[in-house]
């Protein structure tokens, strides 16, 4: 029988507000202890023998993936200025490759047909940007972070991550005669673009603890970055910054935000070496954003703010004075979240949220004498969906660009013509190997928390090998956190688990931000735990409605939502057959009593901070995981990580497999993956593998058939 590895203890205190825990395992923090290294590759060793029986499953679910997926296929083309933008990918490649093809004529506003031609060898008059995969050659992970080619077409600029840290260096080429420039700056944040003219690089650098906290101006040509100028520092440790460029490309614009306030800074374009002016100075609680707008020939700011508006405004503004007078355009609705604004040279586009579900509307902007600026909201018939504005770059096109999906319908790309109101589909991902959507039904179903509030599920499974009411295996996905929605969303992966009589659900927990911003407020800070209990009570509920049973239900959650997972492990570990923990948070508050940890004070305004207010550390190590693992008979537990990992650490779920062993002898696995970051490993061949060993786990452990039969 085989034997988990023996994590050795040697007991730490950590002491704060007069309580005293002893942490047996803080000494796997040091990655650069040989020691650590080798009890890391000892627990992937362990995990791989205790999963070796499902070889042969892991194998048919990479095939399925691979299968089912166009590996040669091509992006829908966007245009830029006088060129149409796009990606294609290449069997048998990892990465994607950057290209762009001449338009026809300024008037070229229909995007090339996407035929086998196109989707073999690219679209005509094609010039390759960037090839990721040569990029990636030699080294074990590859990330593409800032991509931007100036105004004039004749330069790009990239930013790459070979070790999963997000640090980025940043590379500029000419697109003239494919010769690289001097220039090579190094340890930089993920946002880096050129100003209009393309003689500037604006760029964020970020400090000890990983915080994007200053803006710099590099002259393109002058080399190395040592003589760059300082543009703009965030001293305050709980503000990220990025830089910008306002669709219309007459501002340059630095964004400093928390999780809770937010303040904005422009600079005209045409003055790049000028000054940055504040729009509207940081107000604790107050957040807003800012979009460029012109009317009848005048500069306005529209911004959507919730200073005074729980769910947020929208307002207008003098771009001269922009802290002059406010023009109301769209008030508070308690019943409805504004999300955002996108402005364009004819139009406006607003994405919000109402009943759970995303929107979006479009408004012609009152020119002359046309005064029509009704908001049109457009309208797709299922009963779940998401819908999003996707890349729309250019400040004079004719149509908005939308991206639209769903549990059953295959993300798709979407024209909205604003003159005609025609909605025109450019594309929907290929399902390869006869997919047939109406196998598949999504519905919602309500659960109750234990404070009587109603908490949505969605729903997902094949309406020919799951009866509502008959129990199924299944899979309850949640997050939580960071008013991130969880919305749903099309899977190729997941048709592995449908194929095979598994139903998926999400439980849209609160801390998530799909009912509004108190939805969010109210899983938060000293609300945190409603996150966990509104998990639990949906798992309850599909185990009451006949969905399935303890024995064939897992729950998964990832980053924050492995949080999610460790808390409802400890709260309820009977009600669940298994737990996939995927870079979990599962240590919170051993990291957040730390500023000197990368992202620590920044995220005080999320969880509250224990190092200086004793309620929040009582209330934090109330649900910590770590902290409240004790004997009982817990679900089977995969906790995967990443070495390289900058914003949950290794160290948390090594810690939380030890103790979970420890104190309760639970049947526990950790996987590392030793050369990838946040997001797994890097390379879509090596992604599928990775789902795939997932999968098998948990199609494992819910007790699905694994022939799918």
């Amino acid at each position: 029988m085989l034997t988990p590895p023996v994590t050795a203890k040697k007991p730490t205190e950590r002491v704060h507000h007069g309580d005293v825990w002893v942490d047996d395992y803080e000494w796997l923090r040091d990655k650069e202890d040989p020691a650590v290294l080798a009890h890391l590759h000892e627990e992937n060793a362990y995990t791989n023998a205790r999963t070796e029986h499902l070889a042969v499953l892991r194998e048919q679910l990479f095939d399925e993936i691979k299968r089912r997926t166009r590996e040669t296929d091509l992006s829908v083309p966007t245009r830029e200025g006088d060129w149409w933008y796009y990606t294609r990918t290449v069997e048998g490649k990892q990465y994607g490759i950057h290209c762009r093809a001449p338009i026809a004529s300024p008037d070229d506003w229909e995007p090339p047909a996407l035929d086998d031609e196109a989707q073999r060898n690219g679209l005509p008059g094609e010039q390759v940007l960037l090839d990721d995969n040569a990029e990636a050659e030699g080294h074990d992970f590859y990330a593409l972070g800032s991509f931007d080619v100036s105004a004039d077409g004749t330069r790009l600029l990239y930013g790459v991550d070979t070790e999963g840290d997000e640090r980025y260096t940043l590379r500029v080429r000419s697109l003239v005669d494919d010769t690289a420039f001097p220039d090579e700056i190094t340890g930089t944040g993920a946002g880096a673009l050129f100003d209009a003219s393309g003689d500037y690089i604006f760029y964020t650098t970020v400090d000890d603890a990983w915080r994007p906290d200053t803006v710099w101006r590099h002259t393109v040509g002058d080399g190395p970055s040592t003589e760059d100028a300082q543009v703009f520092h965030e001293p305050d440790e709980r503000y990220w910054i990025g830089v910008g460029m306002t669709r219309s490309r007459a501002f340059l614009v630095i964004e400093a935000g928390s999780n809770i306030t937010s303040e904005t800074w422009l600079l005209r374009a045409t003055d790049p070496t000028g000054d940055f002016t504040v729009v509207w100075p940081r107000k604790e609680g107050v957040e807003y954003d800012v979009e460029h707008a012109v009317a009848n020939g005048h500069d306005r700011l529209l911004i959507v703010h919730n200073d005074g508006a729980v769910n947020f405004e929208l307002v207008s503004v003098a771009a001269d004075d922009p802290q002059g007078d406010r023009r109301m355009l769209l008030p508070h609705d308690p019943a409805v979240r504004i999300e955002g604004v996108d402005a364009f040279r004819d139009f406006v586009s607003l994405e919000y949220r109402r009943e759970g579900m995303t929107r979006v509307a479009v408004a012609r902007v009152p020119q002359g004498d046309d005064r029509d600026d009704t908001l049109h909201e457009l309208h797709f018939d299922e009963q779940l969906f998401t819908v999003g504005v996707g890349g729309n770059p250019e400040w004079t096109q004719p149509h908005l660009r939308l991206g639209y999906g769903s549990f059953v319908t295959p993300s798709s790309v979407y024209d909205y013509e604003v003159r005609s109101g025609e909605l025109t589909l450019r594309k929907q991902q290929p399902v390869l190997g006869g997919f047939d959507p109406s196998l598949f039904e999504q519905r919602r179903e309500w659960a109750t928390a234990p404070d009587g509030t109603r908490i949505p599920i969605s729903l997902v499974y094949r309406n020919d090998l799951v009866t509502p009411g008959e129990p199924a295996p299944l899979v309850l996905y949640g997050y939580g956190s960071y008013e991130a929605s969880m919305d749903p969303s099309f899977s190729i992966p997941r048709l592995s688990l449908l194929d095979r009589g598994v139903v998926f659900a999400i439980a849209h927990v609160r801390g998530g931000g799909e009912l509004g911003r108190l939805w969010y407020e109210h899983g938060k800070k000293l609300h945190k735990r409603n996150s966990f209990t509104d998990f639990v009570a949906c798992a309850e509920r599909l185990v009451d409605e006949g969905w399935t049973t303890p024995d064939r239900l897992a729950a998964q959650g990832g980053s924050a939502g492995g949080l999610l997972m460790g808390a409802v492990a400890n709260l309820a570990p009977r009600l669940f057959a298994g737990i996939l923990a995927e870079v979990p948070f599962v240590d919170p508050l051993t990291t957040i009593l730390d500023p000197s940890l990368p992202l620590t004070v920044i995220e005080w305004d999320e969880w509250g901070d224990p190092l200086h207010d004793p309620e929040v550390y009582d209330y934090m190590k109330s649900y910590a995981p770590l902290e409240n693992v004790h004997h009982t008979r817990y679900p089977r537990i995969l906790a995967v990580t990443s070495l390289n990992d900058t914003r949950v650490l290794y160290v948390e779920p090594a810690k939380w497999v030890a103790r979970l062993r420890d104190v309760a002898d639970a049947d526990a696995l950790l996987k590392t993956e030793m050369a990838a970051g946040h997001g797994g490993v890097s390379g879509r061949y090596s992604a599928w593998r990775e789902r795939a060993f997932s999968l098998a786990w948990l199609l494992d452990v819910v007790g699905a058939h694994p022939s799918g039969e």
